[in-house]
């Protein structure tokens, strides 16, 4: 009989124990949650979206993710902690783009949607040194 009332004592104390340090599962889940940022990547004058970018995160210049857009122009970063960001798009064809984003809490969500704009083609002209022959 005392032992059974033991037993009972024991894994009642051992319940509540485990419940007021909260390890059940998935408990706290989410305030461990970091920021997203999530957008997309579109053609300037076409407004259509831009596969393909690669899209760099840097933070006191330093890298710290890159990303590539998909087919619909869209990227996301997660699990960004606090601070300020520079975003810098990239493709081939086309002119580069930075853009710098604040952080200031962790369960922060944020969006970013960007334009880029095709290089201009120009005309090579030669310079003096294309007359001369330097031998």
């Amino acid at each position: 009989m005392k032992l059974r009332l033991l037993l009972m004592v024991g894994l009642l104390g051992g319940a509540v124990a485990a419940r007021a340090n909260n390890t059940t599962p998935g408990a706290g889940e989410e305030s461990a949650r970091k920021t997203d940022i999530a957008g997309g990547v579109f053609h300037n004058e076409s407004r259509r979206p831009l596969g393909n970018v690669t899209v760099t995160a840097y933070v006191n210049n330093q890298k710290q993710k890159v990303v590539q857009t998909d087919a619909t122009g869209a990227f996301s970063f997660d699990d960004l902690k606090p601070g300020t960001y520079r975003f810098v798009f990239e493709k081939a064809g086309y002119r580069k783009v930075v853009r710098e984003k604040t952080i200031q809490r962790v369960d922060e969500a944020a969006e970013l949607n960007v334009t880029l704009e095709e290089h201009s083609t120009y005309d090579f002209t030669p310079g003096p040194a294309h007359f001369f022959d330097f031998q």
